[in-house]
């Protein structure tokens, strides 16, 4: 092969730093060695890779191309690399984790804390995900481990999962909005005449799963917790919420817990990993986080 690894690991260099000296300084090599990979590379493809622009390298219509897909080729031989280690020691040098958004941050936080005392070279990222974003997130590979899932798993033979913990809901509203003079419980047709704060769904190639939408008549939506939380402060409309999320205004008055006449306010959620993921961080995690019986962590 005229195209080695290290080559297209100049080229990225290059192209990220501007310039040939800046990309010999981040590899941590001398100019010359740089620019004897590109010449050598430019002889063996007998194409011009890069053009001078000053003292900028900007890459060719061919040095893009070449830039471009062999990222993906570098990836692809690290992630190599990390499943070697990970067959031979056990211990996976990454996890990658997709949370709900309704779980306390501290249960997981608690859990990686604990994992990073016995294993501190661990990379470990957690991204937040809604509803059925956990669970594509897992099937799409971009995560190891799923943490609160809702809802039916996908059916798909690859998936484990067991039942988690239950997330109390509560329908509230700020003090002084109009539903608080509904007649309690409230009816759908009650909840129907006002605008609903609601979270998107994540996923991006599954079905998005609605929860807690009686009607999409009246729907404002947004993109996190905490909008969704500041949205129904500030009265631009009523919805669940995560009873650890808000307790604080409850306690303050400042939003009011109203009672509902459908039953949509228990989240239970579940763990799910791939079955052919053995990596022993994933299993201490998973070990951890079944020690946990409540939302408070407890």
């Amino acid at each position: 092969m005229d195209i080695s690894l290290d080559a297209l690991q100049v080229l990225d260099a290059i192209d990220r730093k501007g310039s040939f000296a800046a990309a010999a300084s981040s590899l941590h090599r001398v100019p010359s060695a740089v620019s004897y990979s590109v010449q050598k590379l430019e002889q063996d493809l007998g194409i011009a890779l890069f053009q001078k622009q000053g003292r900028r390298a900007i890459p060719t219509n061919a040095g893009k191309l070449l830039i471009e897909q062999g990222r993906g080729l570098l990836q692809a031989a690290e992630q190599l690399s990390l499943d070697a280690q990970q067959l031979a020691s056990g211990w996976e040098p990454r996890l990658r984790i997709a949370m709900d958004h309704s779980i306390p941050d501290s249960i997981v936080m608690n859990a990686i804390e604990a994992l990073y005392a016995i294993q501190p070279r661990i990379e470990i990222s957690v991204a937040t995900e809604v509803l059925g974003g956990t669970w594509e997130a897992l099937l799409e590979g971009r995560a190891d481990l799923a943490i609160g899932a809702v809802d039916s798993a996908p059916s798909h033979k690859g998936i484990h999962h067991e039942p988690w913990l239950t997330i109390p809901f509560v329908f509230v509203a700020p003090a002084d909005h109009p539903i608080c003079q509904e007649p309690q419980p409230l009816s759908q047709q009650s909840i129907n005449r006002y605008r609903l704060v609601v979270i998107r769904d994540t996923s991006r190639n599954q079905p998005a799963i609605s929860r807690g939408i009686l009607s999409r008549e009246q729907t404002l939506c947004v993109d996190s917790i905490e909008q969704k939380i500041s949205a129904q402060r500030s009265g631009l409309g009523v919805g669940t919420l995560p009873l650890h999320r808000i307790q604080h205004y409850l306690n303050s008055g400042e939003l009011r817990q109203l009672q509902v006449a459908q039953d949509m306010l228990q989240a239970p959620t579940r763990l799910a990993w791939m079955n052919s993921n053995k990596g022993q961080a994933l299993h201490f995690m998973r070990k951890k986080l079944q020690q946990i019986d409540s939302p408070d962590g407890d």
